[in-house]
This record gives structure tokens, sequence and C-alpha cells, in this order.
């Protein structure tokens, strides 16, 4: 699979019981890689994600899901959040992004990180894309890296996993 057979689209509502699914397998598997636990997930519900999955292009906070085909179930997903006060808007942040294990290496996230770009780009006043990866993942930061995201920091112990602590760096792209 490349990115011209990967179908993407934006999940809304209807999508919310699915999404969250597919969001507790990356909380699970990676706890490394998430600000949310998956037991904080499970406890505050599917429901904490009605008002991202209402949101819009235009306003640039929205999910985006990637699909093998119509009607294939969920492999994908990735947010894009804007910040809401008057003097940070023109900033939004990527969350959430995960691919099913059984569609890594197939340019799914690509395809998602891809899309998300270019839906953000006709979010009006939105210049600025920013994001956290682990520090030890390799595969994920050389993504952003060659989407044009580039290293402005690193937070020493970002996460607590378990009693150890992991490090993030910080990442930004301006559209």
């Amino acid at each position: 699979m490349n990115d011209a057979t990967v179908l993407i689209r934006q999940l809304g509502p209807a999508d919310r019981d699915v999404y969250f699914q597919l969001r507790l397998r990356g909380l699970k598997a990676h706890p490394e890689s998430f600000g949310q636990s998956y037991e904080e997930a499970l406890a505050k519900g599917p429901a904490q994600h009605d008002a991202t999955l209402q949101g819009s292009q235009a306003e640039g906070t929205f999910l985006l899901g990637a699909y093998a085909s119509a009607g294939a179930p969920l492999i994908g997903v990735v947010g894009l959040l804007r910040n809401r006060s008057d003097k940070e808007r023109h900033k939004a942040a990527v969350v959430g992004m995960y691919v099913a294990p059984e569609a890594a290496g197939r340019g799914i996230g690509r395809a998602l990180l891809s899309e998300l770009l270019t839906r953000a780009a006709h979010a009006d006043g939105l210049r600025q894309i920013y994001l956290t990866v682990g520090s030890r993942n390799d595969a994920a930061r050389k993504l952003y890296e060659s989407l044009g995201f580039r290293k402005y920091g690193c937070e020493a112990g970002a996460l607590n996993v378990g009693g150890v602590f992991h490090d993030a760096d910080l990442m930004m792209r301006l559209l």
C-alpha cells in the first residue's frame, strides 16, 4: 500500500466508537507515545472526543482516519487541534498519531500527515503546526522531518510511564 491507494477522510461523530477503539489500541501498545494513559482514556470514555469529531478543516481542528479501501476497517488516525486563545490561534498541534501494526510500513502515516498539512493550509490564519515525539522514536521523527518539521527543543522527562521517564522532542513546521 502507498499514498495513492490509501483512503483518508475526516472522521465525524458517527466514527466515534471505531476511532476510540483504535486509539485504545495505540495507548495500550505505545504508552510512551501518548500523553493520555490507557486507563485515563477508559475512564473518560469515547465522549471525550466528541468536540474534536465535530471540528472542521476551516476551524483547524479535526481528526483524520485512514482506510485500506472504502468499507475497510480504520487503520490509522491523526488529529489537529488549533489553539483557542486569540494570541495563539495561528498555531495548532498534531495529536494522536497512530497506525495499526498490521498497516505499518505501508505509507499510511505519511498519507495521514500529508493530508493533515494540506487541510491545515486552508484553515484561515493558521501559520504554524507543532508536535511532540518521543526522543527515541527515530522512525516517527524521520517521517516528521521528511515533511518539513524541525526540532526546536527537547523536554526532558516529558512522560512518566510506570516510573520510567521519557524525553520528548518538540518539533514545528510553518505553513
